[in-house]
């Protein structure tokens, strides 16, 4: 995982929380330790969930022109409900 102070990228945090998951999953942990990766669990979906943000943000950037939204394709047309 990325070092203190850092965040992760989403690879890192997305194998983290599957770490997290199949440790809390296994039931073997204390109570507290549980409580510690939950929190921790929490911490690496919002990493997560930012990481994904910022990457929808970007393509949406990408997909437009000075004069509004780049005309789209036939198959984003159907994904959409657009009809042409």
């Amino acid at each position: 995982m990325a070092g203190k102070g850092k965040e992760p990228t989403f690879e890192e945090a997305l194998k983290g929380l599957e770490s997290v998951v199949a440790r809390l999953e296994s039931g073997e942990a204390p109570l507290e330790e549980s409580i510690r990766l939950f929190e921790e669990g929490m911490r690496l979906s919002e990493a997560c969930r930012k990481r994904l943000d910022e990457a929808d943000r970007k393509i949406e950037l990408l997909l437009r022109k000075p004069g509004g939204v780049a005309r789209e394709t036939e198959d984003e047309g159907d994904l959409l409900g657009k009809e042409e």
